[in-house]
């Protein structure tokens, strides 16, 4: 067996109404002041303020400026209130969006540098920031556990990764119940996300034994409940199991990171207006089978046989079964892909640093035959 090391530094508390601990966590932490970051969402349905009113005077203010792909502006205001606010510490209530731009910000806030700087890597994220609690809304990104945040650079047009070991939250409070809200079609985005964790991390250049078992646990989790959450999203059970998937798929990706479904992601977002999780379902039964008939075909069959599949390709047909009854994108029709320039443009942008750890080696020629693969032209013939 070949060596490797296995981290996950971040304190999970998991279960419905755990919500309810946290003004004790905060009595824990003997925080004094803090800026509760959160989504629009939270602050029209009242859980923001209920959040605020029950720290005991800890939360000073909240601060919610943020978007669905969050920039780096969004990210500089967040350190503007931050510091305005005189704070030593965050919660960060929301979905990944949310979660991400804050803990950036949370590290920003102690420099005297803009996100600019570190998202285009002129300086070294070089140590901690200020102490965050993270509070998923969704379950989706598991942001709440990793060490990695995207953000987008609106000047530059780049969609990205900024990871560093100084950015993990240093608390994940995940209450399923959190998750009720979270309208349909956002269940089935970020629940195909979960799923796109789970797979990549198994297949992926970087997986070891740890990550294997809790990436196949979580893909597990997502095919038995993903539908029961999106057709009936107040049984919390499925809600429960769904944010376990998330959790653990994050518990997985963390270390191996992703691969070429969310490289291809970015573009698909960033250029095309797609969700993320529905941007890397959109690629990943395709690379699925690819990687399926590669020097991974044996791992990547097993797997599928273990999850009650007849094969790779049973589980790749799966997913699409999965897209298409939740009215996800089918073809890069779909996603807005339509004409050559769109393509090439597609093609160009989809070259992230996580497109090298996919097992099968992908060029642009490559690349674009598997996008033609999954046009409706294509489907058509």
């Amino acid at each position: 067996m070949e060596n490797f090391y296995y981290e996950q530094p971040v304190p999970i508390d998991f279960g419905v109404d755990k919500i309810k601990e946290l003004p004790q966590i905060l009595e824990k932490f003997n925080f004094k002041k803090g800026l509760l970051i959160s989504a629009p969402s939270m602050i029209r349905n009242g859980i923001a303020d209920e959040i605020k009113d029950a720290s005991n005077g800890k939360i000073a203010a909240i601060f919610s400026d943020i978007q669905a792909n969050p920039t780096v502006q969004n990210t500089d205001d967040c350190v503007k209130a931050l510091i305005e606010n005189n704070c030593d510490f965050a919660i960060a209530l929301g979905g990944g969006s949310i979660l991400d731009c804050a803990k950036v910000a949370c590290f920003v806030a102690t420099t005297s540098y803009t996100t600019e700087v570190y998202f285009t890597k002129q300086q070294p994220i070089s140590h901690k920031g200020l102490p965050m609690i993270a509070i998923p809304t969704t379950a989706g990104t598991a942001s709440e556990i990793t060490n990695v945040s995207v953000l987008t650079d609106t000047k530059r047009g780049i969609k990205g990764p900024l990871a560093s070991e100084f950015l993990y939250p240093i608390y994940a409070l995940v209450d399923p119940k959190l998750t009720l809200s979270c309208p349909q079609q956002v269940t089935a985005s970020s629940g195909l996300d979960v799923l796109a964790h789970s797979l990549e991390a198994f297949y992926g250049k970087k997986h070891q034994p740890y990550t294997d078992l809790v990436a196949e646990y979580a893909a597990k989790l997502v095919f038995e409940n993903i539908l029961v959450a999106y057709h009936a999203p107040d049984n919390i059970e499925a809600r429960t199991n769904m944010c376990l998937a998330s959790v653990t798929a994050g518990m997985a990706f963390n270390l191996t990171q992703t691969a070429a479904a969310h490289a291809c992601s970015y573009p698909l977002t960033q250029n095309f207006g797609v969700p993320h999780g529905e941007a890397c379902a959109l690629t990943l039964p395709t690379f699925w089978r690819l990687n399926s008939i590669g020097k991974e075909a044996k791992r990547l069959d097993a797997f599928s046989r273990r999850l009650g599949f007849e094969d790779a390709k049973d589980l790749a047909d799966q997913i699409d079964e999965l897209k298409k009854e939740m009215k996800m994108c089918l073809t890069i029709e779909d996603a807005g892909v339509k004409t050559e320039d769109d393509l090439n443009l597609l093609i160009a942008n989809s070259f992230a640093p996580n497109m090298q750890n996919n097992p099968v080696e992908i060029s642009p020629e490559l690349l674009e035959n598997l996008y033609k693969s999954i046009s409706s032209v294509h489907s058509n013939n």
